[in-house]
């Protein structure tokens, strides 16, 4: 595998479950990378000079040299193309498509469902939370059903779906949506928990104000 020329800058911030999952994957990778807090309260994300690099005031974003890219899929994508040899993005095709169907689900349903549904009750925002919960009572069993054959959700071992998918549905409970009901998912996050170079993304408490992440 190869290793960057230095370390991957990684603007993010340590709540977003956006960030979350692009810090995972480099520490799966075993990347070295520098760690750098956008303070989304205080609107550092607004800056001009964070705006240079993400017109739309979002994190994460990573800078890789002379690359700049936002938008944590796409960065999970360029990761995987441009260091990993070990098949978290598989080159068939229908291995490749199913792997894509999950990163457009975590880009829908998992977003509109438990992470709004977290940023509603961990960070004061408004939200319809009925609605939450429909999209995720919908996406969950599809989930749990889809895991009841196989342990990930894509291939026969752990891909970008999985990275994708893990950090907004793993703090899900933090939306008042429980994962009680659903065994095969709980077992399917602790098979990622022990994969090593897993870091996890930290518990929130409840009552903070947060701005906007992608």
């Amino acid at each position: 595998m190869p290793i960057p020329d230095q370390p991957i800058r990684l603007h993010q911030h340590p709540l977003s479950g956006h960030s979350h999952r692009v810090t995972l994957f480099l520490n799966l990778l075993g990347l070295p990378y520098e760690a750098i807090e956008v303070d989304l309260l205080r609107g550092d994300q607004k800056t001009p000079a964070f705006l240079a690099l993400n017109p739309f005031a979002q994190v994460p974003v990573i800078e890789d040299g002379t690359t700049v890219l936002p938008d944590s899929n796409a960065i999970l994508v360029y990761l995987a193309k441009r260091y990993d040899a070990e098949g978290w993005l598989p080159d068939a095709p229908e291995a490749a498509a199913r792997v894509q169907r999950w990163l457009s689900v975590a880009a829908g349903q998992l977003v509109s469902g438990p992470a709004i549904a977290r940023v509603s009750n961990v960070f004061g925002r408004q939200a319809d939370l009925d609605q939450c919960a429909v999209v995720a009572n919908r996406l969950f069993p599809l989930m749990e059903n889809e895991l009841a054959d196989r342990q990930w959700l894509a291939d026969t071992r752990p891909t970008l779906a999985d990275v994708a998918m893990y950090s907004y549905t793993a703090h899900a409970p933090e939306g008042g949506i429980s994962l009680e009901p659903y065994p095969q998912i709980r077992a399917w996050l602790e098979r990622i928990e022990s994969l090593p170079g897993f870091i996890p993304m930290p518990r929130t408490p409840v009552g903070l104000q947060a701005a906007e992440s992608r």
